[in-house]
C-alpha cells in the first residue's frame, strides 16, 4: 500500500501511468484494501444520499453490512430512501450550521461515527457560457456547498470521528479539480467552459490533502466518480451510478494502513 499514500506535496505519490504495469498493481492494491476491511462493520453518515451517488453508496454499504446514515436536507425525501435503503435518516443540510450540529448531535447520541463521505454537492454553471458568464453570486452558491458545506461537516463531525478507532472520510472531488487533466490538450476535462465547479472540487482536494496531513490518524481522501449520470449534470453522464460509485464505496472501507491524502479514480492515482 506504500505506493498509494499521498500526503501533499513533500509526500510521495507513484502514479501509475509511469509504467505500463503500475495501474494494475494500484487497481490490486485497492482490492486488497476492501478484502482487509470486510470483516470491520462501520457506522457511516453520507451527505446528499437521498438521491444519485449518495444513494447507490449507501445502498451498497448496507448491503455489505454497515450502518448508514442519509443525510438529506428534506426530511421526507431522506426518510423514504433510508426506509427503501434498510438505512437511518438524519436531518443535515450542509450549508446549515444549525443543522449540521443538529446531525452531529443525533448521531453521537446514537454511538458515534466511524465514517464520513461527503457527498453533497452543486453544479449551478451547467447550460452557461463558462468563464463569459459566471458572477461572484455563483461561485459563492457553488462554494458554499461544495467547498463550506464540506468544512463544515468536517469540522462538526471530528470530534465524532477522533473517537472512531478507524476514522474514514471520503471527499467527493471531479476530475475536473485536476490541474493536470484541465490543462492537457485533448484530455479529459480540457474542454469543459466552466468556472466555478471545477474550482471548488480543486479547493476540495486542498482540503483534503490538508486536514489529512493535520490528522495522520485518519484515512482522508479525495474521489472522482467519473462523469456518472445524475440530477447534478441533468444525466448527461455516460457511467451508471453502479459504475460511479465504485470507488466512493471501495474508499469508504479503506482500513488503517490504506491511503490517506490520496486522489484517486477507479483505475487508482489520479495527478492533482
Amino acid at each position: 500500500m506504500v505506493h498509494l499514500q499521498a500526503h501533499g506535496p513533500t509526500g510521495r505519490r507513484d502514479n501509475p501511468r509511469h509504467s505500463k504495469h503500475a495501474g494494475k498493481r494500484t487497481c490490486l492494491d485497492f482490492e486488497r484494501t476492501l478484502i482487509r476491511s470486510v470483516g470491520r462493520m462501520t457506522t457511516t453518515l453520507i451527505t446528499g444520499a437521498n438521491k444519485g451517488l449518495g444513494f447507490e453508496t449507501a445502498r451498497r454499504l448496507v448491503a455489505a453490512g454497515h450502518t448508514v446514515y442519509v443525510g438529506s436536507r428534506d426530511p421526507g425525501r431522506g426518510r423514504r430512501a433510508a426506509e427503501r435503503l434498510g438505512a437511518r435518516a438524519v436531518r443535515l443540510d450542509v450549508t446549515d450550521d444549525g443543522s449540521v450540529a443538529a446531525a452531529a448531535a443525533t448521531i453521537e447520541a446514537d454511538g458515534g461515527l466511524d465514517v464520513l463521505v461527503n457527498n453533497a454537492g452543486i453544479q449551478v454553471e451547467l447550460g452557461t457560457d463558462g468563464a463569459a458568464a459566471v458572477t461572484a453570486d455563483m461561485m459563492r452558491e457553488t462554494f458554499d456547498t461544495n467547498v463550506f458545506g464540506t468544512v463544515r461537516v468536517l469540522h462538526a463531525f471530528l470530534p465524532l470521528l477522533r473517537r472512531s478507532p478507524a476514522p474514514v472520510v471520503v471527499n467527493v472531488s471531479s476530475g475536473l479539480a485536476s490541474f493536470t487533466r484541465v490543462t492537457t490538450r485533448g484530455g479529459p476535462g480540457y474542454a469543459y467552459p466552466g468556472v466555478a465547479y471545477p474550482a471548488s472540487k480543486a479547493a476540495v482536494n486542498m482540503v483534503t490533502v490538508q486536514f489529512a496531513k493535520a490528522f495522520p490518524a485518519m484515512r482522508i481522501n479525495a474521489v472522482e466518480p467519473g462523469y456518472t449520470s445524475t440530477d447534478l449534470n441533468h444525466h448527461g453522464g455516460h457511467q451508471t451510478v453502479e459504475e460511479g460509485a465504485e470507488i466512493i464505496v471501495r474508499m469508504a472501507q479503506v482500513t488503517a494502513d490504506g491511503p490517506t491524502g490520496g486522489y484517486f479514480d477507479a483505475h487508482g492515482t489520479l495527478p492533482w
